[in-house]
């Protein structure tokens, strides 16, 4: 018995420690990122002014990428290219250094001196925190930089990034899709039908008016456009790709099951999709159409939730919220058509790999990447 007292002891011990070191050399990992971007910033700054005032000749950025690889040719990340991104990642964010006590003569040499981010700084972006900033790698502040031009949009970007912990090419992917723009843009009712004014925002902000679902490639399915495919087989790509969708529908989405069944007054009643929203504490039935939407399938979508809440939802919990997930919609008619419904509704579109530009279908992962990334 005392063998397997302490067998139980050493087990709580080690994953004590595990736990342990696992955080600590995650922030370990934060730590050094800060640095990085710290002095890249500090770098960039340095390579800023001593190349836009003059005082280096025009290959100045390749002659001293060349003699740094010589001196030190362990050192990585010191290329032409990456020196002008340095200088490009402080010409950007340079409203973030406190300018005040700096004085600078026009002809004189710039010398090096580290920059430092001091809370005042933020203040000059105030949606953006420090901690989202330096929690994301540089590749991923370079890759905003040249794919958005707006503060906000940057903003949105970066703390999306730091969040979600976002790869680099799932970053590229969410801004190719502009979700930016399709934010809090869906059509719904959800100030009329739930009466939280808090919670109706959380849910407006929850969802995207449009959803890039780029497992669903027709051509592999064998059908000729996305007319020929069947709901039921947009459903199973989704169910067999869940953790994909998931990632695409947003964060604090669980999902509990497809077809899901409620019995109600002698008759069943099955939802093609069922999440649950930890954030807004709600059940979430996704109702699946493939073509142009139809004010009919308010109607079922609200039968469904009026069934989940009577038999399903806990005491605990809000509402439960319909999402019509379509192939088309026009938003002003889908917003006149909700106007009349008592439980939150909304409705999204969806597009599939054969509706997106070539130059999306490039920058998306690999099927072997996003195995990858799943698996992470």
């Amino acid at each position: 018995m005392k063998k397997d007292e302490n067998e139980s002891m050493y087990k709580i011990a080690v994953e004590v420690i595990k736990q342990a070191v696992i955080k600590s050399q995650h922030k370990a990992i934060k730590n050094v990122n800060k640095e990085l971007i710290s002095l890249y910033f500090s770098l960039g700054k340095y390579i800023s002014n001593n190349s836009r005032k003059g005082f280096w000749g025009s290959d100045a950025l390749k002659i001293i990428s060349d003699k740094l690889k010589a001196e030190m040719p362990g050192l990585v990340g010191f290329s032409s290219t990456s020196l002008k991104n340095m200088r490009t990642f402080y010409e950007t964010w340079a409203e973030l250094e406190d300018k005040s006590s700096i004085k600078i003569d026009d002809f004189q040499y710039i010398e090096y001196k580290p920059v430092l981010l001091t809370n005042k700084a933020w203040l000059q972006v105030p949606d953006l925190s420090p901690e989202a900033f330096f929690s994301i790698p540089f590749t991923h502040h370079i890759r905003i930089i040249e794919k958005v031009k707006t503060i906000e949009e940057r903003s949105f970007y970066i703390k999306l990034s730091a969040q979600y912990q976002l790869t680099e090419k799932r970053l590229i992917k969410s801004m190719l899709n502009d979700d930016y723009h399709h934010q809090g843009e869906l059509p719904n009712n959800f100030k009329k039908a739930i009466p939280d004014s808090l919670t109706a925002q959380r849910a407006i902000m929850a969802f995207k008016d449009e959803y890039l679902l780029d497992f669903i490639n027709v051509e592999q399915i064998g059908a000729r456009d996305l007319e020929d495919v069947d709901e039921s087989i947009i459903e199973n790509s989704i169910v067999h790709n869940i953790k994909n969708f998931i990632m695409t529908f947003g964060r604090d989405f669980s999902f509990i099951g497809n077809q899901y069944t409620v019995e109600a007054f002698g008759h069943t009643h099955k939802i093609d999709l069922l999440f649950y929203n930890r954030a807004l504490a709600a059940l979430v039935a996704v109702e699946i159409k493939k073509g142009n939407f139809k004010p009919s399938y308010l109607g079922q979508l609200s039968i469904y939730l009026q069934v989940l809440d009577d038999y399903v939802r806990k005491p605990y919990e809000n509402p439960s919220i319909g999402i019509v997930l379509c192939g088309s919609a026009e938003k002003a008619y889908v917003e006149y058509a909700v106007r009349s419904y008592n439980n939150p509704l909304g409705v999204a579109t969806y597009r599939s790999a054969n509706d997106m530009p070539e130059e999306m279908r490039k920058a998306l992962p690999s099927e072997e990447q996003l195995k990858e990334l799943l698996e992470r």
